[in-house]
């Protein structure tokens, strides 16, 4: 049922029976045409206990996807559906399928899949940011020469290819960046987690899943303005979020926030402070590994240098606190723990000179201002990152001190070869040289992107530098006779944004050679003629 204005249902009809082998096969096989025939029989039972929904058929197949060369387990999970939907049976049947779903998960994928229950319905919720939280609860176990992060994405993949939580905000190249529950799947984690003792939710109506308040151990706020919860005693409470309606200051509950000392995750990020210095408390809890930090009413919100003791922190978010520098008494005191440090959207967040270098297991590093050579130069020793997105802000309009700073950058990116994810965005009128010579190729990275507005095509932009590089947006002042040539020797590369900012005549490109089988090319370029950006698009 689909509820438009008024209130007023458009029901929708069932998926017919080729739509539903269509999309069951190719959950599984990839196709209806290569299904193996001997499942056919078992196949008919279980997509008429379905009935045409879509959920219960894609929640069937991600469950047999695994078993899909076993049809003694088909039978067994078309025995377990119970009989065909239809009638009063539909919301049990549908239950019953999501159920085996979930009892088919192993136990790191059941509490992993239950921890969602911590947002409200129909929340994005952030790939990144729900994998290192991930992290700091301990759900995420070392395996192999993997980091913590990349198990933890697989962890989640896992979920995705199960159909158990739905993709969002989908990057070019098909990647989702965040993710949402059904709201059926929602009711079901909701249900189960209520059952295991797992999640306490404290709903805005007052309504909560709160039996004692010594078994608290995870606590979400879900659009709460009660503060009566912060005098209760929770001696176990490991993990606190919390989700208040926009402008709500939370800075009457902040002292209470220094008697919870076993909590893990510390998320306030949906709230607002008065200051941010009433944090400074925070600084005593010593098991932290989380903390994602709320707004503040100051335009240039300072932070507390307390958050320095935190010696277990791994995830820093500073994307909404309008923090501008992190001072250098925090990056020391930090130090090798600390694995994603996220700065303020939009403007950054400046990076200090000194300890930088001490962060030597940092793997995310996101929205940081370079503002100097020398941290430039610093950048060099963090060869733990995967993911860097650097703003290049300096407070001098000299050229020479830019060019300066860029090379010394591209000189630092040469020693990051773990790096997956690379962004640089420059803040400044005029475009930047982002030319010079790397110490090594980048062999892991993957994803490039170099906004707002460099001179040229960098020279290290080449197959040798970059053999797995898939995916590319530039801007560029000026193209040179070859740039295209170039960028068609990278083996690998299959979304490309190249803009042009003052091309000498409009010219149409004509996808040739590998370029051909491209499925997504953009060649934007801009002219004195034509002054709106051209997009040529497959």
């Amino acid at each position: 049922m689909i509820y438009g204005m008024k209130n007023h249902g458009i029901r929708l009809k069932p998926l017919s029976e080729e739509s539903s082998e269509m999309l069951f096969y190719g959950r599984i096989f990839g196709s209806k045409d290569i299904f193996p025939r001997q499942f056919s029989e078992v196949s008919k039972k279980i997509l008429k206990k379905c009935g045409g929904i879509p959920l219960a058929i894609i929640t069937a197949s991600g469950l047999l996807a695994n078993k899909s060369e076993n049809i003694k387990e088909w039978f067994k999970v078309c025995d377990s559906i119970g009989s065909g939907l239809g009638g009063n049976h539909v919301m049990d049947n549908m239950r019953k399928i999501l159920l085996l779903s979930y009892y088919d998960l192993p136990f790191h994928l059941k509490t992993c899949l239950l921890y969602l229950s911590i947002f409200p319905e129909d929340y994005a919720i952030n790939k990144t940011q729900l994998i290192w939280r991930w992290v700091a609860e301990g759900f995420v176990q070392q395996a192999g020469d993997q980091s913590l992060f990349e198990i933890g994405e697989s962890y989640f993949n896992e979920l995705l290819n199960r159909s158990l939580i739905q993709p969002a905000y989908m990057d070019m190249d098909g990647t989702p960046r965040a993710c949402r529950l059904h709201d059926t799947v929602l009711d079901l984690v909701i249900s189960l987690s209520i059952k295991e003792h797992f999640i306490t939710t404290i709903l805005g109506d007052g309504k909560h899943s709160l039996e004692s308040k010594h078994q608290v151990r995870w606590l979400s706020l879900l659009n709460n303005n009660n503060t009566a919860w912060s005098v209760m005693k929770m001696p176990k409470l490991r993990s606190l979020t919390i989700f208040k309606p926009a402008g709500v200051a939370i800075d009457p509950i902040t002292p209470t926030l220094s008697c919870y000392h076993l909590l893990r995750v510390l998320d306030l990020q949906g709230c607002n402070v008065e200051d941010l210095a009433s944090l400074g408390l925070v600084g005593s809890l010593t098991h932290l590994r989380y903390l994602g930090l709320p707004s503040s009413s100051k335009r240039s919100a300072k932070l507390p240098i307390e958050i320095g003791k935190l010696r277990f922190l791994q995830t820093l978010d500073l994307s909404k606190a309008g923090v501008k520098e992190v001072p250098s008494s925090v990056i020391t005191g930090l130090g090798r723990q600390l694995m994603c440090l996220r700065g303020l959207n939009d403007s950054g967040t400046d990076l200090p000179l000194d300890g930088l270098e001490n962060l030597t297991s940092l793997e995310v590093l996101e929205l940081a201002t370079v503002t100097s050579k020398c941290i430039a130069k610093k950048l060099g020793h963090l060869t733990q990152l995967r993911v860097l997105h650097v703003i290049v802000r300096l407070y001098t309009p000299d050229d020479d001190e830019w060019s300066a700073c860029t090379n010394a950058l591209v000189e630092s990116l040469g020693k990051l070869t773990r790096i997956e994810s690379l962004q640089i965005q420059p803040l400044r009128f005029h475009p930047i040289d982002l030319d010079g010579s790397m110490a090594e190729p980048l062999e892991n990275l993957s994803r490039l992107v170099c906004f707002d507005l460099t001179t040229l095509l960098p020279a290290w932009i080449q197959a040798a530098s970059l053999p797995i590089l898939s995916y590319l947006a530039i801007d560029v002042l000026h193209e040179q006779r070859d740039d295209i040539k170039v960028l068609g020797t990278l083996p690998c590369l299959r979304h490309l944004v190249f803009r042009v900012s003052l091309a000498p005549e409009m010219e149409r490109f004509v996808p040739t050679g590998r370029y051909a089988k491209a499925p997504k090319l953009y060649v934007p370029c801009r002219t004195r003629a034509f002054p709106e950006w051209w997009w040529i698009y497959r």
